[in-house]
């Protein structure tokens, strides 16, 4: 199994920044010599008026002419070079960001799992759409408004003052345009990304949404949310459409206001007709990017966010830090005065819990629901963290392996089965590399060999999505083989017979037969007394924090608290 780590270094966003600085930097060289043969256009219609046609030289005429060409489609080319480049750039941002992101995403989800979320890839896509967009460019290209302004000005400095007013009002409509859309476009892509999450999790759940027939309430309350999202869309694009009708009209205006200016300088003989065109010309480039930086500011504003709540992700990433590769353990796991509270919740689900699990020993939790039975299965594995104690294996707290370290002496089947898209044999070795051989002795450990080789393809089996082609009992057996997959040193089983058979439930208790053998320390969370039976040891969790752990035998006779004997009996003699 692989031994390296796939979560992300600390500085992993900063450095993918610095990294951009390089290309950057070429972009806006490339933005320098763009900006400067821009002017290759007004230069030209200035010496046509103003030399070729108070001369009639033809030849001037066509040297200006191929001139300004070669200018012009040198243009044309630096910026198509600078929009490869940006494309490039934004590429390689979200390869470098997209799979540390990704681990962030599954490691925080583990944490909380309320917070389960893909927003942060849709985050990264957002970003790279706005470097290799268009949106980008008007503000690579708006630093060149004081120089186009100086030119106007060497024109002549009334047309330089109107220009540099125009410019004045159309920035302050720009800077207007952010304030008054900023939030609603929060709003709607808060309301959106609720919306979504709604929409997956309903599909995710479709079995259960048209058996019961929820699909009209899950439409409803998705439509109220989405709706939500609609109006604060609307609403921002309101805004700034009126923003930028405005910017519009003060844009036309300034070229008439301009081009009337300059014919009346001419006609007072203060400037040349060519000084007039030219600086019409002038204006236009001028004011080009701060006109498209309104008509793109949704877009700046999403890139914006996006980059916010990315930051945000890595900024997390303290809880899931790599931790040191310590050596394959044995199994001694050990719980010292655990404590464990919901967040949604005032009293602890766990509370001061102790006990020893030795290698080969089997542990059985039993316990009323919402006694903290699963949650104690994730502070096991390490996707949930104490409020105070430990859980130790071999003297070591959990936390102090990496998740890929971890993951390799460790085996857990949790209530709710998932598997992935993929082959059953791709499943059974937990999605990496591997060794045929091992994928067959994990389904052999788990007695499950012979069903798998009755799926039409065997172990080469596309199970689908979540495992869709398997049943319920079929999915249970290959988690299990899933867990017992690597030899783990420690193996947790949450509700392992939920939705098997006589013949699944045969086949699990061969397989606890083997955990005890390979001297694995086994901890299963049960409601029937089969599994109980083969049990070293008993831990009864009870609501607020209470329990009772013992020897098997001391714990079913226990006759010294009443209502500890009927819960165990209770527990054992159900489903039996």
């Amino acid at each position: 199994m692989n031994n390296q780590s796939i979560q992300p270094g600390p500085d992993e966003l900063s450095d993918s920044l610095s990294a951009c600085k390089a290309g950057l930097k070429l972009v806006l060289a490339f933005s320098f010599f763009i900006n400067l043969l821009a002017l290759a256009a007004p230069l030209y219609m200035l010496q046509v008026f103003d030399r070729v046609l108070g001369s009639g030289n033809t030849d001037t005429l066509l040297f200006l002419t191929l001139i300004t060409l070669v200018a012009v489609l040198t243009l044309s080319s630096l910026e198509m070079v600078r929009s490869r480049i940006m494309v490039k750039l934004g590429v390689w941002l979200e390869q470098r960001l997209a799979k540390p992101v990704y681990s962030i995403s599954i490691a925080l989800a583990s944490r909380s799992r309320g917070s389960s979320s893909t927003q942060g890839l849709r985050d990264v896509s957002t970003l790279r759409n706005f470097l290799t967009g268009a949106a980008v460019f008007p503000i690579m290209d708006a630093p060149w408004l004081p120089v186009y302004l100086g030119i106007i000005f060497m024109l002549h400095p009334m047309l330089g003052w109107i220009a540099t007013g125009g410019a004045a009002v159309l920035l302050s409509l720009a800077i207007i345009n952010n304030l008054v859309s900023r939030k609603p476009l929060q709003q709607s892509s808060a309301a959106s990304i609720s919306a979504m999450k709604q929409a997956e999790a309903s599909v995710q759940n479709a079995d259960v949404v048209m058996a019961m027939g929820l699909m009209e309430n899950l439409n409803r309350r998705w439509n109220n949310t989405n709706g939500l999202a609609l109006a604060f869309i609307a609403d921002a694009s309101n805004r700034s459409g009126l923003i930028s009708a405005i910017s519009k009209f003060v844009r036309q205006g300034l070229q008439v206001a301009i081009m009337g200016t300059g014919a009346w300088l001419v006609l007072g003989t203060e400037m040349s007709p060519g000084g007039m065109v030219a600086g019409s010309i002038l204006l236009g480039r001028a004011l080009a990017p701060v006109d498209q930086a309104i008509g793109s500011w949704k877009s700046a504003l999403s890139a914006r966010s996006a980059f916010a709540r990315i930051k945000a992700l890595f900024d997390a990433q303290e809880l899931i830090k790599d931790r040191l590769d310590l050596p394959q353990p044995e199994g001694h796991l050990s719980i010292e005065k655990l404590v464990y509270c919901h967040a949604s919740q005032n009293e602890p689900v766990l509370r001061g819990l102790s006990f020893r699990l030795e290698p080969g020993e089997v542990l059985g939790i039993i316990g009323p629901t919402a006694s903290g039975k699963s949650t104690l299965a994730q502070l096991l594995v390490g996707t949930a963290k104490p409020d105070a104690g430990h859980v130790r294996i071999d003297g070591a707290d959990i936390s102090h392996w990496n998740s890929s370290g971890r993951g390799q002496f460790l085996g857990y089947l949790p209530q709710s089965v998932e598997l992935f898209e993929g082959t059953v044999s791709e499943n059974i070795a937990r999605m990496g590399e591997y060794q045929p051989q091992d994928v067959v002795d994990a389904a052999k450990a788990a007695n499950v060999h012979e069903v798998i080789l009755a799926l039409p393809e065997g172990y080469e089996t596309n199970i689908g999505a979540g495992g869709a082609v398997l049943s319920g009992g079929q999915r249970q057996r290959i988690a299990l083989a899933r867990a017992l997959y690597g030899k783990p040193s420690l193996v947790v089983l949450d509700e392992p017979n939920a939705s098997l058979d006589l013949a699944g439930d045969s086949a699990l208790l061969k397989s606890l037969q083997g955990l005890k053998k390979s001297s694995a320390a086994t901890v299963i969370i049960t409601h029937r007394a089969s599994i109980l039976s083969h049990a070293d040891k008993v831990l009864v969790l009870y609501p607020g924090g209470n329990f009772e752990f013992g020897d098997r035998d001391q714990m079913l006779n226990k006759t010294t608290k009443p209502h500890s004997a009927s819960a165990i009996k209770e527990v054992a003699h159900a489903n039996s």
